[in-house]
């Protein structure tokens, strides 16, 4: 993550935000006093609490545990053909 002075962000403002919001790269800026914050997009911080959501849940760590092991041992759920050719049509 790039780290610039406040200053040299309201210089750039437009720029960054482009960054920030189309590229997704967050930018860490440090104020006068030294003290740090972070820019970045609403999407990206959405998506960052629904990992901490997640994270901290276990049940549902568990659910994508036993997920991916009957994934792997191909014993998942499987569409019927009908389901298949359906969900193309869509």
């Amino acid at each position: 993550m790039d780290s610039i002075s406040l200053n040299r962000f309201k210089e750039s403002l437009k720029d960054y935000v482009e960054q920030i919001t189309h590229q997704h790269i967050p930018i860490k800026v440090t104020d006068h006093q030294g003290q740090d914050f972070v820019v970045m997009s609403v999407e990206d911080w959405e998506r960052e609490q629904e990992t901490l959501y997640i994270l901290q849940s276990n049940s549902l760590i568990k659910q994508i545990a036993e997920s991916m092991a009957t994934h792997k041992s191909h014993q998942g759920y499987r569409p019927s053909s009908e389901e298949a050719v359906h969900k193309r049509l869509e």
